[in-house]
């Protein structure tokens, strides 16, 4: 199972069975394992409306809404609904993708330090640097988030 795949099977796990987003390049390959994993993806025109959807389906369901961007200017755009969420005590979890774990710090096309800007927004943060670490970086997200 690569990582996406992954990421698909943890949020059916949790009982996501609905995500909102706005699809980039780094990010692509969750789209994909999205088509075929059994959660249903609702297309939002911009990664901050993805942000306060899941906000508004957390709010309508009691369950942790679950937001989708890209690398880089997709995630920063992000930041206004989990900030939101953070002050609101709404749960939500971000899924955000990033370059490749060596490009990390060399300024590389959409890279952005999603960790250090959301940590003021979120209640915590996580950089997958392995595919080891997403089970569990995935299940304490949503342990957090709740």
């Amino acid at each position: 199972m690569n990582g996406a795949q992954w990421v698909v099977h943890a949020l059916r796990a949790q009982g996501v069975n609905t995500v909102f987003g706005y699809p980039g390049g780094a990010i692509m390959p969750v789209y994909d394992a999205l088509y075929d994993g059994g959660v249903e993806h609702l297309l939002c025109r911009h990664e901050q409306g993805a942000a306060m959807a899941a906000i508004g389906y957390a709010r309508a369901t009691g369950k942790t809404g679950v937001c989708i961007a890209t690398s880089g200017p997709g995630a920063t755009n992000l930041i206004t609904g989990l900030a939101d969420a953070l002050l609101d005590s709404i749960p939500v979890v971000a899924i955000t993708g990033q370059v490749s774990a060596p490009f990390i710090g060399t300024d590389a096309f959409q890279e952005v330090d999603v960790l250090g800007l959301s940590l003021a927004c979120t209640k915590h943060s996580f950089l997958v640097q392995s595919l080891e670490e997403l089970p569990r970086i995935m299940a304490e997200a949503f342990d957090v988030a709740s």
